[in-house]
């Protein structure tokens, strides 16, 4: 079965995820949506059980699936079920997917197994799987006139709550681009408090297109290691709820993803790069990871993967601190790994 999140009432989201051995996979294009929606799956799959006791949640940048398919096939201890979810599927090839397709042949039936795509493009045979024995959820925002009902049930939840014109304004500015949302509320509701009424005027600094960053801005700054620019940059990305933290997690795991990939492969140039990063047309991006991973050297690139999979943890509630702080830390850490500044070239 194949649906939109959005279009699914609490029954149908309930009967996804809690019949015995329940797979469901998660896609969507946007970060943020897609994270929400597991949430709401994840919620779904305990049906009120603490989440403490039965959940495991893989999303490591080196994981062997093997270690997820393990835990999936372990019964629960003191829960009635067991809520197994894996992120980013699509950074798996069909060989190393080969102990999740095991697992999909007869899924255990005390496990709800969540699969998050992103991270590439899903392996044919694992998608396929899937789609024979599960449900695959659309995480994206619906079009037309559905999305202004899928907009007024996540505003019902809301921090805050919006006038009618706020709600037109937000709905007007974002666009296509509702995965801004909840970004943009939780700010409203940090900075004016819980339960406070807004109207446009208090809605719009906060609404903030006009200062945003493009995500190389602050990768390449990264790649410098410069870091004050590179933390200028971040700012410029999260300011005003402009980008939320989990996307520009998002990016920078993407980009030090292809990095990796290339550490320790037998790569010669960036036509050698970019085949082994699937990238067609210009090879400049693949030009760029191949530089930056000989920059930064097998220790380093490593390195730079454990403070992206420890953020990650951070953002997902496992230290209370602001995503905003989370970031900074990081991202200071990452642009110092690349070693002192090196300036772009002044052309002047």
């Amino acid at each position: 079965m194949c649906a939109n999140l959005s279009d699914m009432a609490g029954d149908q989201l309930q009967a996804a995820v809690g019949r015995d051995g329940a797979v469901v996979l998660v896609r969507g294009e946007d970060l943020v949506l897609r994270d929400a929606a597991v949430r709401d799956l994840i919620r779904a799959a305990a049906n009120g059980e603490d989440l403490s006791l039965g959940l495991d949640d893989f999303s490591a940048v080196e994981l062997d699936l093997a270690v997820a398919v393990d835990a999936a096939l372990t019964p629960p201890m003191f829960t009635t079920r067991r809520v197994v979810v894996v992120r980013d599927v699509g950074r798996f090839s069909t060989d190393q997917a080969e102990p999740l397709l095991g697992y999909l042949a007869a899924p255990n039936p005390t496990t709800c197994l969540i699969l998050v795509a992103g991270g590439g493009v899903m392996a044919r045979k694992l998608s396929e799987a899937v789609k024979r024995i599960g449900t695959v959820i659309e995480s994206g925002a619906p079009t037309g006139k559905a999305r202004i009902g899928w907009l007024n049930e996540r505003l019902a939840t809301a921090p805050v709550t919006l006038d009618g014109r706020a709600i037109t304004r937000l709905a007007e500015h974002l666009g296509d681009d509702m995965g801004r949302l909840d970004g943009i509320l939780a700010v409203l509701g940090a900075v004016h408090g819980e339960g406070s009424r807004i109207g446009v005027e208090q809605l719009e600094p906060f609404l903030g297109a006009a200062g945003s960053a493009a995500p190389w801005d602050l990768t390449d700054a990264i790649d410098r290691g410069d870091a004050a620019a590179a933390l200028s940059q971040l700012g410029r990305q999260l300011g005003a709820g402009e980008r939320h933290p989990l996307q520009v997690m998002g990016s920078l795991t993407s980009h030090f993803g292809r990095i990796l990939r290339l550490e320790g492969a037998d790569i010669r140039d960036e036509n050698d790069a970019a085949k082994a990063l699937g990238i067609t047309g210009s090879t400049f991006p693949a030009k760029k990871a191949l530089t930056q991973c000989r920059k930064l050297g097998h220790q380093n690139v490593v390195r730079a993967i454990t403070l992206l999979a420890e953020a990650d943890l951070d953002l997902r509630g496992r230290r209370d601190l602001p995503g905003d702080v989370v970031m900074e830390v990081l991202v200071a850490r990452l642009a110092r790994l690349a070693g002192p500044p090196t300036r772009p070239p002044n052309n002047r």
